[in-house]
């Protein structure tokens, strides 16, 4: 009995090192402030054009170019602050998954106008 028993601890051990051992390498990304701080201006300077497009009246080319701002906006904020760019690519397939059924209502809502 005394065989199986520590059988078993050997076979969660070596499956909690192996599980560990997965994760290593995601740790160990380090980013630098000046990144942050690239980005940070970056969002600052596309905000400050969508309130410069929101004054300059386009017409319907205000809120398309505003949209497509944000998600310039989005895109930068996920891909850096919110560290996607490490991620696995299952996530990145189901992130991009829900962008296209997003994508898919927003264009299926604004064609009946």
């Amino acid at each position: 009995m005394s065989e199986q028993t520590q059988t078993a601890e050997l076979t969660a051990d070596q499956a909690h090192s192996a599980h560990a051992g997965g994760h290593e390498g995601s740790d160990t990304h380090q980013v630098s402030y000046g990144t942050y701080f690239m980005v940070w201006l970056g969002l600052v300077a596309l905000t400050a054009i969508t309130v410069t497009i929101a004054g300059i009246h386009l017409g319907s080319l205000t809120l398309i170019a505003a949209m497509l701002i944000a998600a310039v906006k989005t895109t930068l904020v996920g891909y850096h602050f919110m560290h996607i760019k490490y991620d696995n690519v299952i996530i990145k397939v189901f992130i991009l998954v829900c962008l296209v059924i997003f994508l898919t209502f927003w264009i299926l809502t604004f064609s009946d106008l």
